[in-house]
């Protein structure tokens, strides 16, 4: 059900190389309208990423130093600051080891890892680690640019009818804004958290609202606290 990096990730990929030098990372960057890039050795694998804040710091660094007579006792923080000022190649600027996904990861994992390592891009690779693609945050985000019929049709087909064995018209389906509404009658009350929990992983849901009722029950089911009154989940 859950798309993966492979059907978003951007396969015309901007890079650079580690000799590649400051202006033309800048050039690059400003030619192509973008904040980022992936940094590839000899035989195309991703050995670190350059983004503008990798090249604010090296102009800031610089400015730090100062004027030639100042930098002869420099304390080792200004040391390392000096050291990215005098940073001239993509060797010199890039954030390495680069953080990096695979094409069948799902788009949930990868927002994951970037939101774990707080980066705005991600290199896709291979088995063998060379690069055959680049993921950025407007990519993963094109998941919730489905319409509301088709993340309706994929809850239907793949979660009530094929995950659930339940027959369609058994429970109502239906999507506002990415909100996904259950509601019906099942006969287990396990299938009422396999139900949300499912739908949740339906590329473009934002969240799930729980009007499911056990088959012979008098009302709506938590899907933690029993048939207690009508439960929604939001993510």
């Amino acid at each position: 059900m859950a798309r993966i990096v492979g059907e978003v990730m951007t396969r015309e990929v901007v890079e650079a190389h580690r000799e590649t030098s400051f202006k033309d990372v800048v050039r690059l960057l400003d030619r192509h309208g973008i904040s980022g890039l992936p940094v590839v050795d000899e035989d195309d694998k991703v050995v670190g990423v350059i983004s503008e804040t990798d090249l604010i710091r090296r102009q800031a660094a610089r400015s730090a130093d100062g004027p030639p007579r100042r930098r002869r006792m420099l304390p080792l923080g200004r040391s390392a600051r000096r050291a990215e000022g005098r940073a001239t190649t993509a060797a010199e600027l890039m954030s390495s080891p680069a953080v990096t996904v695979h094409p069948e990861q799902r788009i949930a994992d990868a927002a994951r890892v970037m939101e774990r390592h707080g980066v705005e891009r991600l290199p896709v690779v291979d088995e063998e680690d060379r690069l055959i693609g680049i993921a950025t945050r407007r990519d993963l985000l094109r998941v919730f640019l489905r319409t509301d019929d088709e993340i309706r049709q994929e809850v239907r087909d793949e979660v009530v009818t094929r995950a659930l064995g339940l027959p369609a018209h058994s429970v109502g389906v239906s999507v506002r804004d990415g909100m996904v509404t259950l509601e019906g009658s099942v006969e287990e009350r396990d299938a009422v958290p396999q139900a949300i929990r499912l739908t949740y992983r339906v590329d473009g849901v934002v969240g799930v609202v729980n009007r499911l009722n056990l088959r012979f029950d008098a009302g709506p089911v938590s899907p933690t606290k029993g048939p207690s009154g009508p439960g929604r989940e939001g993510r």
